[in-house]
């Protein structure tokens, strides 16, 4: 899933990713992204490459994710339902139940020069 991720970035396909708050975030000890910080992407064997900059971070109920962000995903969603069913399933598979007021970390990025 990784390379598969990393090259929608590189192509420009992919502009935002999502975490769920208490997995990716408060289970992990992990403060969110701030507007304007530098993150390495890295491909399947843990090298760098590229940097992304974050653009905008908002945490939204699971229920209030945008069209619009499921879009700059990248990841080919149908809709706003077809996100919510994929990113639901992937998340309960890591063990967390999420319902329509799970905090979602909507992270938008740009390639950085």
């Amino acid at each position: 899933m990784r390379r598969r991720l990393t090259d929608l970035t590189l192509a420009g396909e992919k502009r935002a990713t999502a975490g769920l708050l208490e997995l990716d975030y408060h289970a992990e000890g992990e403060p969110l992204e701030q507007v304007g910080e530098r993150l390495a992407l890295v491909d399947d064997s843990g090298a760098k490459a590229a940097e992304v900059e974050v653009v905008d971070v908002q945490v939204v109920p699971f229920g209030e994710v945008t069209w619009e962000f499921a879009q700059a995903e990248g990841e080919g969603f149908r809709s706003v339902e077809h996100w919510r069913e994929g990113h639901r399933r992937f998340w309960e598979s890591e063990g967390y139940e999420v319902d329509d007021s799970s905090q979602v970390v909507c992270v938008h990025y740009r390639l950085a020069d």
